[in-house]
């Protein structure tokens, strides 16, 4: 019996040796190969894999990048050892998988330096990489990122006709974003071709694509290089609106210091600066704190015989409540009445809003009271502004008061005014008063926003009643509003409360599906949720998933449960970077 057993597993062996020989008779030299190179690589074994170099071809290593896509740091590791040996050196075909790679692992910095490096030293031209990369695009299961990339290398390189080169290329690709544009035209301007670049951004608007804020950036940077004579032959020239609409966008996006030299600017062309301009300038300065530099353009606009106004008055006075400065805010009111500056209802209405803040309720509602009794108010700004406190005051009863009171002065309550008691009842528990209401403002004024809609949706949640909750969601995407992040990650948050984690994941991918990207708080929710009550495998698919389509984890829960599952090691194998030292 035990020779019996000994020729069935001499037979069995020999059959399966004889079903891998017939398999392997069908593979070329470098499928063997690769096929070692894979099971030697995922061990780890370096002295076996240094045997095998002579084999190695670019081709081979580009396969083997390719095949360990999901083990990045791996993968990387091994085209950096291949790289020091001395019976091989990388060509264009394995150093493009290793791009895409990189590119994936958001690696810009090295992708560009291994870019860079091609074109100068081994004088790769910017068509034969973009047509390489074309080639290894899917097999490499590559992002159109890696294009955007190679057209910031060009620049970078200053192939300024290469880069230019590549994006006419893309264009037939359909691969070529607006960010690529954005660097090419981005170069031009630090070349000063300012001709170049409205020429490049007239083809960029006739192609169709969608500006976005940094295109915008670029277009309020290129005014300003005061060059509108070049467009127009020298018969236009800026004058104050042009400069307005500059320091404007400027201050817009917090560049304040750069919106007062276009102010020198404008002063030494020649070009009247208005009230207009100070006050531009006043509120981007207060916006970002410094207090002491609009008080200085203050003083700086009276000495040039310009008056404040109203305007600049209320911007100050805003940023001095918001900041707790009410000894200030106060001795700016003063000031303005002396110079006969005369409020408005947004200046009561900034002041009644500062004194809420700051905790003085009594003297804000004796100070409505005043100007309601002059008729001032003529609508339903101010009293939202109270209405608003009250409900987040828990004081329901005072909130409809004021309510009442504004009906009987004749001012209409509008959206604001009903979603701060929508939200009131909600947060009381009392969902049924909440969609009363909800319909008293559908017969009255016919008017619904995604803030309304999100705040019954929590309410209905905060209820226990899922079912009516994701019959408004479902009535909120046929009425045409805009269902937000906030939308989902309500219901998200209640399906993982009430269990139905599958759910909550499944209508994660439903929104990712409508375009809304889930943001830090979906991956907290998800993540925090699925690791009390998932296995480890299904808390790091669900990271894994999230990360590909675009969440930036939160470094917190990212510390506390993802890494933790991973283990060291692990984290190293999946590529998994130290998230902490991207925030």
């Amino acid at each position: 019996m035990f020779s019996g057993f000994c020729l069935y597993k001499r037979s069995s062996i020999v059959s399966r040796a004889f079903h891998v020989g017939k398999e392997f008779a069908n593979l070329s030299t470098e499928d063997i190969v690769f096929r070692a190179v894979c099971v030697n690589l995922r061990q780890r074994k370096w002295k076996v894999l240094e045997q095998m170099t002579p084999s190695f071809t670019n081709s081979l290593v580009s396969r083997v990048v390719c095949e360990f896509r999901q083990s990045p740091k791996l993968a990387l590791e091994f085209y950096t050892w291949v790289g020091q040996s001395r019976h091989f050196s990388h060509s264009l075909e394995s150093s493009c998988a290793i791009i895409h790679l990189l590119v994936n692992m958001r690696k810009f910095d090295e992708a560009l330096s291994i870019m860079g490096n091609l074109m100068l030293a081994n004088s790769v031209s910017p068509l034969e990489f973009t047509e390489r990369l074309l080639d290894s695009y899917e097999i490499c299961d590559a992002t159109p990122a890696v294009f955007d990339a190679l057209v910031r290398a060009c620049t970078q390189i200053g192939a300024t006709e290469g880069a230019y080169e590549v994006i006419q290329k893309l264009k037939v690709n359909g691969l070529v974003s607006i960010h690529a544009w954005n660097n090419f035209l981005s170069h031009l301007l630090k070349l000063n071709e300012i001709v170049r670049f409205w020429k490049v951004y007239k083809e960029v608007v006739s192609c169709g694509y969608v500006e976005n804020a940094n295109s915008f950036n670029l277009l309020i940077y290129a005014l300003s290089c005061q060059k509108m004579g070049v467009m127009s032959g020298d018969n236009v020239l800026p004058n104050s609106v042009t400069y307005n609409c500059i320091i404007n966008g400027f201050c817009k996006i917090g560049r304040v210091a750069v919106a007062e030299e276009i102010l020198n600017d404008m002063i030494k062309a020649g070009v009247d600066c208005n009230v207009r301009t100070y006050a531009t300038l006043i509120d981007g300065y207060a916006r970002g704190g410094s207090s002491e530099e609009s008080l200085r353009l203050c003083d700086d606009m009276v000495e040039r015989g310009l008056v404040p106004n109203t305007v600049v008055y209320n911007s100050i006075i805003h940023w001095f409540l918001a900041e707790g400065d009410m000894e200030g805010a106060s001795l700016l009111l003063s000031d303005m009445i002396e110079k006969h500056v005369y409020p408005d209802q947004f200046t009561y209405s900034i002041l009644t809003k500062g004194l809420c803040r700051n905790g003085y309720v009594t003297q804000a509602f004796k100070f409505h009271n005043q100007v309601v009794e002059k008729h001032i108010i003529e609508d339903a700004f101010s009293h939202n502004i109270l209405i608003n406190y009250l409900c987040k005051s828990n004081n329901l009863a005072g909130a409809k008061q004021l309510l009442s009171s504004m009906i009987v002065r004749g001012l209409i309550p509008d959206i604001s005014t009903y979603g701060a008691l929508i939200d009131g009842y909600c947060k009381e528990g009392n969902i049924e008063s909440a969609v009363q209401l909800y319909e008293n403002m559908i017969k009255r004024i016919g008017l619904l926003d995604v803030i309304t809609y999100n705040t019954l949706i929590n309410g209905y949640c905060i209820s226990g009643k899922i079912a009516e909750a994701f019959a408004l969601f479902d009535e909120m995407r046929s009425a045409g509003i805009s269902v937000d992040k906030v939308s989902y990650n309500i219901l998200i948050n209640y399906l993982c409360k009430f269990g139905c984690f599958q759910q909550a994941k499944e209508l994660t991918k439903v929104m990712i599906l409508h375009g809304v990207v889930p943001d830090f708080i979906t991956y907290t929710t998800l993540c925090t949720n699925f690791s009390k009550n998932c296995s480890p495998e299904e808390v790091i698919e669900l990271h894994d998933d999230m990360v590909l389509n675009g969440v930036i984890p939160d470094r917190q829960t990212y510390k506390a449960i993802i890494s933790p599952l991973l283990g060291k090691k692990s984290a190293e194998e999946h590529g998994f970077m130290d998230l902490s030292n991207h925030h």
